[in-house]
């Protein structure tokens, strides 16, 4: 086990730790006292049938999706009870840096997707006893998580909304996420995965980020110099004192166990390779989001998924930013959307 001061209260507080036991996990293997941490804001009714579940997506916390709740919006706390679910190794969930010896830092379990999603369906049933989820939301490896939770739990899940991330990761993702592994696995300072600090993986770390600068994005962001949204000057200052300092204070391991999880994500591993199989179980009501300018899921892949599902409809998101369009950085035109088609869907008997 290592400190990070970035795991904390102070940055993605307020957040809670749910004890799950020893959790066996799909690949093999045990995490042993494995912890989920979560965060909720609004009150589950008395028929506990007003939970709307979120889970985050790679490198993000609950704190990633607080901009999209609020009172009047689609993800309303008066009116819902939304639970926000840290999935195993993003840094404060059981992780490669906050796990104690046997399975602490390179020894850490390789982890699905499925696991993730038996984690938070233990979670909600014995902690709250929550047996109907109104809506489960979520973009990027929320999305993947999403569909998982409704091709395994059919009959619990009421609605679906995946943004931007598909049911199945594809051939280009795969390749596309070894780069991301292969920035930080290349810094001499990783040592096989037994650093002392994340800081003696700075450079693999800016090297993961500067990739995310050229596939997060959208090539019109750069063209329009979009990246004035995120509050800088110049493409310079985008990279190298937002990108690389935000991803410089995370765990290289548990970026690379959410990768490893990244890239192997796909429900037809419930139906023995089958996809058509596999997303026709689904029966909640499916809003497939993805956003317009998005190089890692683009509409054309979530689309050929969408027509697997029943009972589903396309709602493509606008936004420059690409897959970044996830953190709203284009204001209130992204979230008006995400509102829209949410308050829809919600809007819709099951």
């Amino acid at each position: 086990m290592i400190e990070n001061s970035f795991y904390t209260q102070e940055f993605h507080g307020p957040y809670e730790l749910f004890h799950l036991g020893d959790f066996k996990l799909e690949e093999g293997g045990v995490i042993p006292n494995c912890q989920l941490a979560y965060a909720t804001f609004g009150e589950l009714n008395e028929a506990k049938d007003n939970a709307i579940v979120i889970p985050t997506w790679f490198s993000g916390t609950n704190k990633a999706y607080e901009p999209y709740i609020g009172e009047g919006r689609a993800l309303d706390s008066s009116k819902y009870f939304i639970v926000i679910i840290n999935q195993i190794g993003n840094g404060l969930s059981s992780s490669p840096h906050n796990s104690p010896a046997p399975i602490s830092m390179s020894n850490f379990p390789d982890v699905r997707i499925g696991d993730d999603v038996r984690a938070q369906h233990q979670f909600l049933t014995e902690k709250y006893g929550i047996n109907e989820i109104a809506l489960v939301v979520g973009g990027s490896m929320g999305a993947q998580q999403t569909y998982e939770w409704a091709v395994r739990f059919p009959d619990m899940v009421k609605r679906a909304a995946p943004i931007a991330g598909t049911a199945k990761n594809t051939t280009h993702d795969f390749i596309f996420t070894d780069t991301l592994i292969e920035a930080i696995t290349s810094d001499p300072g990783w040592n096989h995965g037994n650093y002392q600090s994340c800081t003696e993986v700075v450079d693999g770390l800016n090297r993961h980020a500067k990739i995310w600068a050229v596939m997060g994005l959208s090539t019109e962001f750069y063209k329009q110099e979009k990246w004035r949204l995120f509050g800088v000057n110049s493409v310079a200052e985008f990279v190298n004192d937002f990108l690389q300092p935000l991803f410089a204070a995370m765990d290289p391991n548990a970026l690379l166990t959410m990768a490893w999880k990244w890239q192997r994500g796909d429900v037809s591993r419930m139906t023995n390779g089958n996809l058509e199989e596999a997303l026709g179980r689904i029966k909640a009501k499916t809003f497939v989001m993805p956003i317009d300018e998005d190089m890692f899921f683009p509409p054309r892949d979530c689309e050929a998924e969408q027509k697997l599902i029943p009972n589903s409809e396309l709602r493509v998101i606008n936004s420059i930013c690409g897959h970044f369009g996830l953190f709203g950085a284009d204001g209130p035109a992204y979230f008006e959307q995400i509102d829209k088609h949410l308050k829809e869907l919600l809007a819709t008997p099951v």
